[in-house]
């Protein structure tokens, strides 16, 4: 069986994203398919290369039983494409922004994270970088319950 790869992307990789790498990896690892799904998260902009997850982040998810700290900020490439299965992007202008360094034939790869969870109704997980905790919270609850359909829907198509 195929590993299936999963890439997060918000513009600087070091709140969404690192978030949403965090919450569906540790799904993952609760659903035992470690094996078969592989994680990560990028940005579509250089800003924070090499530097961990914002600490708001960091705290928020280690409230919640998730650890991000060992994970550092990386711009997201055209050969993502080709080496992830999903290419899921935390708003629309960094779903734009991956569709500009898209190779031809696949832009079906790029999803919006929160057309996993109608609920919410918003398509966008807003970036918490320049206000307080309740921002990282608000993210985190979001990108849970999207994540959670996320990876229902990963298994339904894959597995």
């Amino acid at each position: 069986m195929a590993i299936i790869r999963v890439l997060f992307c918000c513009m600087g990789n070091i709140c969404r994203s690192p978030t949403a790498e965090g919450v569906f990896s540790s799904l993952v690892e609760r659903e035992g398919l470690s094996d078969l799904i592989e994680v990560d998260s990028a940005g579509t902009h250089a800003y924070h290369v090499g530097e961990p997850p914002d600490q708001r982040a960091q705290e928020t998810a280690q409230r919640r039983g998730v650890d991000l700290r060992f994970q550092r900020a990386r711009r997201a490439r055209s050969e993502d494409f080709v080496e992830y299965d999903y290419i899921v992007a935390m708003d629309q202008d960094n779903y734009h922004h991956l569709f500009a360094i898209c190779p031809d034939g696949l832009e079906d790869k790029i999803h919006l994270l929160m057309d996993y969870a109608p609920e919410f109704r918003t398509r966008e997980v807003p970036d918490p970088y320049y206000g307080g905790t309740s921002g990282f919270e608000r993210v985190f609850d979001m990108v849970e319950m999207a994540s959670t359909a996320l990876l229902a829907e990963v298994k339904r198509r894959h597995f």
